[in-house]
C-alpha cells in the first residue's frame, strides 16, 4: 500500500504549484475584494492591464481584524508617481472602510518590467507563483513553470547584502517612532526569514510562504541559527497593532514594545543575523543579479 507523500507546494513534475485562488478567500474578506476589485477598474482604468491578490486572504489563512489586503496591479505602462499617489490613496480608503483587514498595500509595476528576462525568476515567478488573478489577462501565461532550485533562491533573496546599508538608514530615521520601529520589525523579520527559507529550499526541495514553517525548514539545517529564526518568524507574523511581550536570552525572543526593544531587534539584524545571512547565501548561491534603481 503506497504512502502519500507531502507535496511541499509542488505539482506532481516537481514544479512550484500556484498558491492561493480566489475560491480560498475567506467569506469575511469578501466584500473587501469585491470593492478593491471594482475601485481598481475606477482608478486605473484603461492603463490597468492586470490586477492579483497575494498573501494570506487568498490563500485561506487570513484572521479578521490581523490581515492585511495585498494586492499586485500590471499597468500597460510604467507606473508614474500619480499612479502611485492614487495607489497609496485606495489602501487608505480600504483600510478605514473595512475593519476585517489591518492595512491594505498595493504593488505597482508596468507589464514590460514584470516580463523582462531580468525579472523573470524575481517578479515574475511572484506573480506566476504567489499571486491569484482578479482582474484582466494573467501574466502567468507568459512565464515559464519554476523548481525550487538554486537559480530561483538566487535571483529572488540573494540582495540581502543590499538590504542592510538601506535598513541601517531607516533605523536611524525611524528615531524614537514606535510605530516605525515596529513597521520595520515585521517587514525585515519577514525578509530574513523568507531569505533564510530559500537559502535551503533547494536542499529541501518544496515551496512554502508560512512564515512559521520556513523558520522550522532553515532551523533544520541550520541549528545554531534556528532561535533566532523561529523569533523572527514571531515578529513577522504579528499584526501591525500588536506586540508579544516578553524578551527571550540574549534579546532573541519577541521585542518588548518598547521602541528601546524594537530597536535592539532591529541592531540584531543589521549585526548579527543579516550579516552572516547574507554571506551564507552567497557562498551557497551566489548573489541576485543587479536590477535598475
Amino acid at each position: 500500500m503506497s504512502q502519500n507523500v507531502p507535496s511541499r507546494g509542488l505539482d506532481p513534475q516537481g514544479y512550484i504549484e500556484r498558491e492561493g485562488s480566489l475560491a480560498r478567500v475567506p467569506h469575511a474578506f469578501r466584500p473587501v475584494v469585491a470593492v478593491a476589485r471594482d475601485r481598481l477598474l475606477d482608478v486605473f482604468g484603461a492603463r490597468l492591464h492586470s490586477a492579483y491578490l497575494y498573501g494570506s486572504i487568498p490563500r485561506g489563512t487570513a484572521r479578521v481584524g490581523h490581515s492585511d489586503l495585498d494586492l499586485l496591479v500590471a499597468l500597460h505602462e510604467e507606473p508614474t508617481e500619480s499612479d502611485r499617489e492614487a495607489a497609496r490613496a485606495l489602501d487608505t480608503q480600504l483600510d478605514k472602510e473595512f475593519p476585517e483587514i489591518d492595512g491594505a498595500g498595493t504593488l505597482l509595476y508596468g507589464r514590460a518590467r514584470l516580463l523582462s528576462e531580468p525579472e523573470t525568476y524575481d517578479l515574475g515567478w511572484f506573480v506566476a507563483c504567489l499571486c491569484t488573478p482578479l482582474l484582466g489577462d494573467d501574466l502567468a501565461e507568459y512565464l515559464p513553470r519554476y523548481r525550487p532550485d538554486a537559480h530561483l533562491a538566487r535571483e529572488t533573496n540573494g540582495d540581502l547584502a543590499l538590504l542592510l546599508p538601506r535598513w541601517r538608514e531607516r533605523i536611524a530615521a525611524a528615531g524614537d517612532s514606535e510605530e516605525a520601529l515596529r513597521s520595520l520589525v515585521r517587514a525585515t523579520s519577514r525578509r530574513l526569514v523568507r531569505t533564510g527559507f530559500t537559502l535551503v529550499m533547494p536542499r529541501w526541495n518544496g515551496w512554502t510562504s508560512d512564515l512559521t514553517e520556513m523558520a522550522e525548514t532553515f532551523g533544520a539545517y541550520y541549528p545554531e541559527r534556528a532561535e533566532q529564526m523561529r523569533a523572527a518568524a514571531v515578529r513577522g507574523a504579528e499584526p501591525r497593532g500588536d506586540r508579544l511581550g516578553g524578551d527571550g536570552p540574549g534579546g532573541e525572543g519577541p521585542s518588548d514594545g518598547s521602541p528601546k526593544g524594537d530597536r535592539d531587534v532591529l541592531m540584531s539584524y543589521v549585526d548579527d543575523l543579516g550579516p552572516w545571512l547574507a554571506e551564507e547565501y552567497a557562498r551557497v548561491h551566489g548573489v541576485k543579479a543587479p536590477r535598475p534603481e
